[in-house]
């Protein structure tokens, strides 16, 4: 079959949930590359990623939201906005949660507020994590969430990490999306600027293993890309990572700049791995005081 068929689908698809139910990690796996990041920590996707999924009968334009919570802040208060709009403007809603953990409030109040704000969107169920559990908790879970979502929605178990039931669920979108011909050309898997996934990059690799006071208070915004002058054939990647207090600097940076060290190792990896070139990254902290609650602020930090 090729792109040109009558049969041939194409549309966007959102993934929901609670925070750290796989939305990103399966946004990955279904690209088949690293687009989105992927954290312990709850709030890490703050961008509306698009990862592209080409495949002979149809391309999916899966949309990575910020998980949809109760806000605390300003900052969480256009976070949820930017949901709320995304919502409205896709064809599917797939909605994950994880098979070892039981649905909760949470759950139910993402479900409330999909039918609330997005009535005529398509809703899906997307059980993943199945590998951490026995084949009697997935059909449990299963059921659960097919009594959660009603009888007109489809339910899909997933293995992410494992690549379990992948082409499986890029098939059930597939079939609930409009026929029409392909967005994006072959070889495309994201339509986000370098820099955006640059900083998302480095945000990940700044988050990962520190307390829990830091994911809210982090952001990174890329400051300049030029020619590293010692060799031509690199870039030099200016980035300035900011937290809200000293503390978190002092976090941050870890004793004698051991931990900016590391983290600069980890992202330049990831980096070089999508850019295809070598970089040298130089990284920079500082303190926006209460930057999550200031419009201003926020404004100048791309929120």
């Amino acid at each position: 079959m090729t792109k040109n068929d009558d049969e041939f689908r194409s549309g966007f698809v959102c993934f929901v949930g609670r925070p750290n139910t796989g939305k990103s990690t399966l946004t990955n796996a279904l690209v088949g590359s690293k687009i989105a990041i992927t954290s312990s920590r709850p709030q890490t996707t703050r961008h509306t990623i698009r990862g592209i999924v080409h495949r002979d009968h149809a391309q999916l334009i899966l949309v990575d939201t910020p998980g949809l919570h109760r806000p605390r802040t300003l900052l969480g208060q256009r976070l949820n906005d930017l949901v709320r709009d995304t919502y409205s403007e896709v064809d599917v809603i797939a909605l994950c949660i994880p098979a070892d953990e039981k649905i909760g409030p949470g759950d139910r109040w993402i479900v409330e507020q999909i039918r609330l704000m997005a009535p005529k969107t398509k809703l899906l169920g997307v059980v993943t994590k199945i590998d951490k559990v026995s084949r009697d908790e997935i059909a449990h879970q299963l059921m659960a969430v097919s009594q959660l979502l009603g009888p007109e929605s489809d339910v899909v178990p997933v293995s992410a990490v494992k690549d379990e039931q992948i082409d499986v669920l890029v098939n059930v979108i597939a079939s609930k999306m409009p026929e029409g011909p392909a967005f994006y050309p072959d070889g495309e898997i994201t339509d986000e600027p370098e820099e955006t996934l640059m900083a998302e990059l480095i945000r990940e690799a700044a988050l990962e293993g520190v307390r829990d006071e830091l994911p809210h208070s982090l952001a990174v915004v890329i400051e300049e890309i030029e020619p590293y002058e010692p060799n031509p054939d690199m870039l030099e990647v200016h980035a300035l990572l900011y937290v809200e207090r000293p503390s978190q600097k002092a976090i941050v940076i870890g004793k004698n700049g051991s931990r900016l060290k590391e983290v600069g190792t980890n992202a330049r990896k990831q980096i070089e791995h999508i850019l295809g070139t070598r970089i040298y990254l130089n990284l920079h902290v500082k303190v926006a005081k209460d930057w999550q609650r200031d419009p201003k602020q926020l404004g100048k930090l791309g929120f």
